[in-house]
């Protein structure tokens, strides 16, 4: 298959871009600043570009994303915008801009995370987000058969816990390698509307 690979210079990217390609896929990179392709995909017109440049493809993946995470009481307007704006429509543009670009059964795969149903202090923006996320692809699942849509709700990942675990206090870890497998089976499973919780 050929791949758009969303966010592909992060620790999850990296390691989605080994394993897409060890089983014999071709991966296009983009990045804000690095890959194959260069584009900020919090612009949506940007992602209409991107499409525009990578051509055809049979399946997107996305592993970018960001949210604000601070004190409930120190969350302003600007913070819950910059959720929305930072992890919430670039992946819905993706889809709806990539409609006319990803083969007629060909996928998309999102990305959430674990604050979604584990609330963790100052995650509320983050909860906010992920959730959006989720609901988008089981509605969307309705609307663009025979495309399909799913998205993976990771923990943090065991590789990471030196940098983030004292913010996810008792939740666990999930290796990177046991995320990559399941955007493996997204993209060549026949699931949609699916959301895989690690």
């Amino acid at each position: 298959m050929n791949i758009l690979l969303i966010g592909a210079s992060g620790r999850l990217g990296r390691a989605l871009d080994g394993a897409l390609r060890e089983r014999g896929h071709h991966v296009v990179t983009v990045g804000r600043t690095s890959g194959e392709l260069r584009y900020d995909i919090s612009d949506p017109e940007r992602i209409a570009a991107l499409y525009r440049a990578a051509g055809p493809v049979d399946a997107v993946v996305g592993a970018a994303g960001h949210v604000p995470y601070k004190p409930l009481p120190e969350m302003t307007p600007d913070d819950w915008h910059s959720a929305f704006t930072g992890k919430v429509l670039p992946q819905i543009e993706l889809v709806r801009r990539g409609l006319d670009h990803v083969a007629e059964r060909g996928s998309f795969t999102l990305i959430s995370g674990i604050p979604v149903r584990e609330p963790v202090r100052t995650g509320s923006a983050a909860a906010l987000a992920n959730g959006a996320v989720e609901a988008f692809v089981r509605t969307a699942a309705v609307e663009i058969a025979p495309r399909r849509i799913n998205a993976v709700s990771p923990n943090v990942f065991t590789e990471s816990l030196p940098d983030f675990g004292a913010s996810f206090p008792g939740l666990g870890s999930v290796d990177l390698k046991d995320v990559t497998e399941a955007y493996v089976r997204s993209v060549e499973g026949a699931q949609t509307g699916r959301v895989y919780a690690l």
